[in-house]
């Protein structure tokens, strides 16, 4: 075997004081805290492969993110022992992948892991051939051997030996397995140049009577550990807002799940903001990182359960203090600085995560910031109030998590006293966590995340009549523009880079999710302030996508960044249709091709859409669950399209017309304003063209269907009759 390469062969590691690998130059938060590991990590590429190959030893390959518990648990245990670093630097080439930054090494790796282990999770644990293919993987593995779980030395042993007495044998599973991840995405393969086929509404109702079976008693779907289920909230909450006999069950399913969540202690009581997950049923116990992704779905969904109104067991105005909270901490505590104009206070552009564990006296320790104990309330409260604040958040002296206690969730509704009692007591307890260590942040900006948080703040300052909000959002849409985009030159379509960090674009262009969340965010801007800026944005983003995902005609994730990935994969680019923490790509692209065929008319687009959702029919009854983002764009189809023209002057009469338009449940409305700066939008938006104000001057709406109008409404009262009547 080649020896390992001394320090200057691995690269250079002064860009990261005490990094002893080559991670110490690289952009990425998780790679970087495992700069200063024994291990000779090196980042995923080319040249570790080439390495391997000269070496002829495999790869052994480990996938995280910053925000990961378990990751760092390993890396305590496995990657910053010597004994054990020495064995895998001599045996194998290391590999670290942030799996936030290359979402396609995560996911062909992941198929690849539960294949083989019948599970999947991060830390990711895959051992590859020198080109790629996976032969071998896990997830966690302990320091010593656990009931049902080899330690990790026990696994590097084994696949030495294999690696050295049964190569053939290793060889050739890892071509039935690139063989089978290659058929499992030929199931799901779909051609965009197609007919499309007509959908069946009744798929949409047999996907509310299968998540009706699984509900859980104490909300949402199966058992812990329990995740929020953003996609199929919007798709119920899209089915509610449609006549049916299935919209009432939807909107009760969705009222239960959102109610409960926003209850528990998966929801920051103090700050806002959703954590991960649960590791219990009841949502009692969370996993503590907070996610941008899923803080951005769920002030979406929040904000959507508020224009469909509610229920008797979760009202609107709970949901909005929900939404509103959210909302605040995603801008306070993921917010980056800002430009644009602005003072450098004001966030123009959002982190990804905060960290599931926090550093207290140098160890990590898992929510350690959001945990309390009875006595640490009597000490804060006094003995009445935090005696009484215990029993109402469930802080008792048995603590759920650790030592440092539970964290706080009153599960069930608060009123009257209770209410009182929590008002006054938060700012209080508030400031005590503040004044706690806090969780670290992952700084880098995911284009496709911010995407989501884009929409979710235009339509959250809509709805809630927050207009710093909708600031907000243009602020980040400002910085996806000018940071991650670079426009097209003639033939060549733009291109978006997926990752930035400290304002500069870096790695991968972005994947098929990237440009559809950030035209899906574009879109929704667009109808919340009326400027062509974000609305051409958008468009080139679709034509971009389409010229760089189906140029073929066949829809794929990525644009083939890595030939490693491709050969894990039998050599074909795939397309996953599935959700997973965020909507599938494919069904987010279907969602974002029906909004532009409305704004623009164009067949085209509506027909690859429903191309796209032809992969719904053996999904619907069978797995909701997992294509909840597709359910929710069929339901946007079937309901549409549903096309609205505001034009006329700015007047306090539009922005009524508007406002009505915005508050509207429809899922297959689209919403064009006239720009509102009295520039002239030069007939860039095609459902504006021909669409006038009235002829004494007046601001109306046009509501049509299939760009075939009514007459133009004047009044809030005439516009939500023509609603009503075109509801479906």
């Amino acid at each position: 075997m080649t020896p390992d390469p001394g320090p200057a062969e691995r690269g250079s590691s002064e860009a990261w004081p005490g990094a002893s690998n080559a991670l110490g130059g690289e952009p990425s938060a998780y790679l970087r805290q495992h700069a200063g590991n024994p291990v000779h990590w090196r980042p995923f590429g080319d040249e570790a492969f080439a390495f391997a190959a000269a070496r002829d030893v495999p790869v052994f390959l480990s996938i995280g993110y910053a925000a990961c518990h378990w990751c760092h648990v390993m890396a305590h245990e496995s990657f910053e022992d010597q004994d054990t670093a020495d064995f895998l630097n001599a045996n194998f080439v290391a590999v670290k992948v942030d799996r936030e930054e290359r979402p396609d090494v995560d996911a062909v790796y992941m198929a690849a892991t539960q294949a083989i282990s019948g599970e999947g999770g991060w830390p990711m644990s895959v051992f590859l051939l020198p080109d790629g293919r996976a032969f071998h993987a896990g997830t966690y593995y302990p320091p010593r051997p656990m009931p049902g779980r080899p330690s990790f030395r026990q696994v590097l042993g084994a696949v030495r030996e294999a690696w050295l007495e049964r190569r053939s044998a290793v060889e050739a599973n890892a071509d039935a397995l690139a063989r089978g991840i290659a058929a499992a995405q030929d199931g799901t393969a779909v051609r965009l140049d197609a007919p499309a086929p007509d959908l069946d509404p009744e798929l949409l109702s047999e996907a509310v009577r299968a998540l009706a079976r699984s509900e859980d008693a104490a909300g949402g779907f199966g058992a812990a550990p329990k995740f929020p289920p953003s996609a199929v909230l919007e798709f119920l909450i899209r089915h509610a807002a449609v006549p049916s006999a299935s919209a009432e069950a939807a909107r009760d399913l969705a009222g239960r799940t959102l109610a409960a969540m926003a209850r528990s202690a998966l929801f920051d009581q103090l700050d806002g903001g959703f954590a991960r997950y649960s590791v219990t049923r009841d949502w009692s116990v969370p996993h503590f990182e907070k996610m941008l992704y899923d803080n951005a779905q769920l002030l979406r969904v929040y904000v959507h359960w508020i224009r469909l109104g509610g229920t008797a067991g979760y009202p609107a105005g709970d949901a909005a203090a929900v939404a509103g909270s959210t909302a605040d901490w995603m801008l306070a505590s993921l917010g980056l600085g800002g430009t644009e104009g602005q003072d450098g206070t004001a966030p123009a552009a959002l982190a990804s995560s905060l960290d599931a564990d926090t550093v207290v006296d140098g160890v990590h320790a898992e929510g350690a910031s959001y945990l309390w104990t009875p006595a640490e309330l009597a000490a804060l409260l006094g003995p009445a109030d935090g005696a009484a604040v215990a029993r109402l958040m469930h802080v008792h002296p048995t603590a759920t998590v650790s030592e440092a206690g539970s964290p706080l969730h009153p599960g069930r509704a608060l009123d009257g006293p209770d209410t009182g009692l929590w008002q006054r007591v938060r700012p209080v307890l508030r400031g005590a966590r503040a004044a706690r260590p806090q969780p670290a942040r992952d700084d880098k900006v995911v284009a496709g995340w911010n995407g989501l948080a884009v929409a979710a703040l235009a339509e959250a300052g809509a709805v809630l009549d927050r207009p710093e909000l909708v600031d907000a959002a243009e602020r980040i849409a400002g910085y996806l523009e000018r940071v991650h985009w670079t426009p097209g030159q003639g033939a060549e379509p733009g291109r978006l880079v997926r990752v930035s960090h400290d304002g500069t674009a870096r790695g991968i262009g972005g994947l098929l999710e990237d440009y559809a969340f950030c035209a899906e965010g574009l879109f929704a801007l667009y109808a919340v302030t009326g400027r062509t800026r974000w609305y051409d944005l958008a468009e080139a983003l679709v034509a971009a996508a389409g010229s760089r995902f189906a140029a073929d005609g066949m829809l794929r994730d990525t644009a083939g960044e890595s030939p490693q990935v491709f050969n894990a994969q039998g050599r074909r680019a795939g397309m996953d249709p599935f959700d997973n923490a965020t909507p599938s790509g494919a069904a987010a692209f279907a969602g974002v091709l029906l909004t532009a065929s409305a704004l623009t008319g164009s067949a085209e687009h509506r027909a690859m859409a429903g191309n796209i959702l032809s992969l719904l029919p053996p999904l619907a009854a069978r797995a909701p669950r997992v294509a909840g983002w597709l359910l929710a764009a069929a339901q946007a189809a079937l309901a549409g399209p549903l096309e609205a023209a505001v034009v006329g002057p700015d007047t306090p009469q539009r922005t009524a017309l508007h406002r009505t338009l915005l508050q509207s449940p429809s899922p297959g409305l689209v919403i064009a304003l006239q720009d509102p700066s009295g520039e002239s939008d030069d007939g860039r938006v095609p459902l504006l063209r021909g669409r006038e104000a009235a002829p004494d001057g007046a601001a109306q709406a046009y509501l049509c269907r299939g760009m075939v109008c009514q007459l133009p409404a004047r009044s809030v009262e005439a516009l939500r009759e023509q609603l009503a009547s075109m509801a479906g």
